[in-house]
């Protein structure tokens, strides 16, 4: 049953991607039967998980390749079939979306060329969760990357989306060469491709079928290896400088999957290798892990205050909920090789639910910003307001995502965020030296994270939606139609259904944290017959999400029922704001993106590196100004002090070596001979 529900989905995508090809271009149908069969796949793909999780047992399956020793392998273990569930999850919410969504392209007749992108990358997506086998994982891995490529680069005419698609092809491909290294000297280790050999070389202290165990320095090259070429997919700083050129270019229902799950390909990466691949992780791989999650969350939080577009203000919160992950993966990694199993078991489902929570509220909050660009036709915050009375449905659900990556309860990305709270304070009790200090900072440094996030979703949706419009195209906003609302709403359920009965789903992750910490930790985390979260530690705390939600009711039943007894019957009496005895308020009297975010920007001056200009019109004279205009921008480090330099290195050396290229065949043969002798010195010396 797990086999045809699993094959039967990529069957799916397959006719999908298919279908929105031959489909007759200019109607109803390349959208309907891309999409439609992209939710079948996603449903039949759900219902593999769900089965495989019910079981208990691993499923294998493999197709010949036409090469010896290659095979397309297909494994459903207990992580893969978790990352499967997420993408399916999300495969559903944003195909059922797409079906409103893509209405529009049709007029372009184009919706049949992103409807086969679209499933395209849902097919390699589930290909790179469940490959058993690095030939494969690297066949599904640059699949992926080359739909999502066009994905992003989709609409040809902007110069913005070819500059994005250029970014993040040579990025990812730049990934993917410190993979292919990383996966070579695993497979001379483990005598094969398969994982399972990877895993068996890892752990045991070496025989003759699988070499000799993981050195020091291999274990070390190994490590950068694939935290490098998984970082860049993670958008983890500073590898993340494709990430805010490339979501908000691409159509709204793709940034909502590259959000969501795409980036989450490293983090699957991550945990694959770190925790599976490599053994026990040595202490320094886990502190860097950590410090490179709390840079990745700060920073990114940082630059995402600074954000009046929409789209890309949300692209810079996956770089800051990123590395929310990578706290908890650090902590874990750090706690494994302490010899502390069980805490290293939470900060890991810490970090794993974070990554489910996070593709749930990212991916609804990016269809929602794609609502609202399809109904006010702008992503500038500056330009939207009043929106709540326009389009109070997205508003809703874009206000449930913006309360759960806010990290408030009792929604899901508060429930995630506190297991990591609590597995950094368990750290500081457990370790000695030095190294106990790095959770606390780590603990702090969050914190200031979460407060930041929550000032920025007020930024977002009080300047977006409320107060009056500062703009045309935002006075004649219309509501989405229901394809897309029922797709935002899925998603908004499911953020409420994981923070109220987090107990419930916490033994779904007994067999990732038994196959890659050696422990199982979800009873522990469990109380009060399931209506409350416990620390898993003598010292830890207890919440109730359940318990939160029953009080917020409550306190809000009261002051209705006050008001229907009292006030029922009192005539109400409507009149305008109070306006200091002006003529009427007019969105020139609103907040602005831009004065909401100055103070935080004179506070981290030293970060942001502001600078403005000034330009006054006069009419007259210098005391009659006719218009003044202010612009004002920051610097961007990673691409001016990094990216930029090394940019420009590269262009001098390959000017520089074009000398080489002399165009005679005598030349080619003379470094042709050299390199054999070379490679047969080596030979002789190995």
């Amino acid at each position: 049953m797990i086999e045809r529900a699993f094959f039967g989905g990529l069957l799916a995508y397959g006719a999908g991607a298919v279908a929105g090809l031959i489909a007759p271009r200019g109607s109803v149908w390349p959208r309907v039967l891309s999409c439609g069969l992209a939710l079948l796949g996603g449903l039949l793909e759900l219902c593999a998980c769900i089965l495989s999780l019910a079981s208990g047992a691993n499923a294998h399956w493999e197709i010949p390749a036409g090469v010896p020793f290659l095979v397309y392998g297909f494994r459903l273990d207990a992580l893969s079939t978790y990352f499967n569930l997420i993408l399916s999850l999300l495969a559903v919410a944003v195909s059922t979306y797409s079906l409103g969504y893509l209405r529009s392209f049709e007029e372009k007749r184009t919706a049949g060329i992103l409807g086969f992108f679209y499933n395209l990358l849902l097919a390699s997506l589930t290909a790179v969760f469940t490959a058993s086998n690095a030939f494969f994982f690297l066949l599904a891995w640059e699949a992926t990357a080359l739909s999502a490529y066009f994905l992003v680069s989709f609409d040809q005419r902007e110069p913005t989306a070819r500059h994005a698609g250029n970014l993040y092809f040579v990025m990812s491909h730049a990934g993917t060469g410190c993979l292919l290294a990383g996966f070579l000297l695993l497979s001379a280790q483990g005598g094969s491709l398969e994982f399972s050999s990877f895993a068996s070389a890892a752990w045991l202290t070496g025989s003759a079928l699988t070499g000799p165990a993981l050195t020091g320095t291999r274990q070390a090259a190994l490590f950068l290896l694939f935290f490098a070429g998984f970082g860049v997919k993670a958008g983890i700083i500073p590898l993340h400088i494709w990430l805010p050129e490339a979501h908000p270019v691409a159509p709204s229902n793709i940034s909502a999957l590259m959000s969501g799950i795409v980036i989450k390909c490293g983090i699957y990466g991550m945990a694959r290798v770190f925790f599976e691949f490599l053994g026990m992780p040595p202490l320094w791989a886990g502190i860097v892990v950590l410090m490179v999650g709390v840079a990745s969350a700060l920073l990114g939080v940082l630059y995402a205050l600074m954000e009046h577009d929409l789209k890309r203000l949300l692209a810079y919160h996956s770089i800051e909920n990123i590395g929310i992950i990578l706290i908890g993966f650090g902590a874990a990694m750090m706690f494994m090789s302490l010899g502390y199993n069980r805490l290293a078991a939470i900060a890991l489902i810490a970090g794993l639910y974070h990554t489910m929570n996070h593709a749930i509220f990212k991916s609804l909050l990016f269809l929602g910003a794609g609502s609202v660009l399809h109904g006010a036709h702008t992503r500038n915050m500056e330009q939207m307001g009043g929106l709540i009375s326009r389009m109070p449905r997205t508003a809703f659900c874009f206000l449930v995502g913006a309360i759960a990556i806010s990290g408030l309860p009792p929604l899901n990305g508060f429930v995630s965020e506190w297991l990591t709270y609590q597995a950094l304070l368990a750290g500081f009790g457990a370790t000695e030296k030095l190294t106990r200090i790095l959770f606390p900072v780590a603990g702090a440094l969050l914190a200031l994270t979460a407060a930041l996030a929550a000032t920025c979703f007020v930024k977002a949706f009080g300047i977006s939606f409320l107060a009056l419009p500062r703009s045309e195209n935002a006075g004649r906003a219309r509501e989405s139609d229901s394809f897309m609302v029922t797709g935002m709403a899925i998603l908004a359920v499911t953020c409420v259904a994981l923070g109220l009965g987090a107990t419930l789903f916490l033994p779904v992750f007994d067999g990732i944290t038994v196959r890659l910490a050696g422990a199982q930790v979800s009873g522990s985390l469990i109380t009060a017959g399931g209506l409350a979260l416990r620390a898993g530690t003598g010292r830890g705390g207890t919440v109730s999400p359940a318990g939160i939600a029953a009080l917020f009711v409550i306190l809000s039943a009261v002051p209705a029922w006050l008001l229907a007894l009292w006030g029922g019957k009192r005539k109400r009496v409507t009149g305008p704001t109070w306006d200091c005895g002006l003529p009427g308020l007019t969105s020139d009297n609103e907040y602005t993106a831009f004065a909401f975010s100055k103070p935080l920007r004179m506070i981290f001056a030293a970060l942001y590196r502001p600078s403005r200009e000034i330009e006054t019109e006069y009419e007259v004279s210098p005391y009659y100004p006719k218009a003044i205009h202010f612009g004002s921008e920051i610097e961007s480090p990673f691409e001016e002090r990094l990216y930029g330099p090394a940019q420009r290195a590269i262009l001098m050396l390959a000017r520089r070596m074009r000398a080489i290229q002399a165009g005679s065949i005598h030349a080619y043969l003379a470094y042709i001979f050299v390199t054999l002798i070379l490679l047969l010195l080596y030979g002789v010396r190995s």
